[in-house]
């Protein structure tokens, strides 16, 4: 279905919100360390409820290892520096998204490196600075798999 990165996540709630996201989705979930937090940790346990066990998910110790073995084919960063809005583009099955923490955000280097169209932000009021994670991913990976008729893997 869809692969959803989380680039060194911070928050154990927010990560347990999205592992059951990614259950009830189809999609994978990719965590490049290092964590604000032990996998075990309750809060995330609590937030993911008894889905870890049938969520897809993958650690990876840094992004160049997750890159190496995942070997992603359309990357889409979510960024409030993105200029083109999430619901502009046009979602394949297999494409990645990857958010970056939620107290910074993603490195402005791996930003660079990507094409704009490949960095794409959620529209908010103009005095706002970002939404909680969890919801952000919820947002884009529904909006992709509408685009895909909510077709199950």
């Amino acid at each position: 279905m869809f692969n959803i990165v989380l680039y060194q996540p911070e928050i154990p709630p927010n990560t347990g919100n999205i592992i059951r996201l990614c259950s009830n989705t189809g999609s994978t979930l990719h965590l490049i360390h290092p964590l604000g937090f032990d996998l075990d940790d309750k809060k995330l346990k609590r937030a993911g409820l008894d889905y870890p066990e049938w969520a897809s998910v993958n650690n990876y110790p840094d992004f160049k290892s997750y890159l190496e073995k995942a070997k992603p084919v359309r990357i889409f960063a979510i960024s409030t520096k993105g200029k083109t809005i999430y619901a502009d583009c046009r979602f394949k099955r297999g494409d990645t998204f990857i958010f970056g923490p939620e107290t910074r955000g993603l490195p402005a280097s791996f930003l660079k490196s990507l094409p704009d169209n490949q960095i794409l932000r959620i529209p908010m009021q103009p005095d706002s600075r970002s939404l909680n994670l969890s919801n952000a991913v919820s947002v884009v990976i529904y909006e992709a798999w509408r685009q895909n008729d909510f077709i199950s893997s």
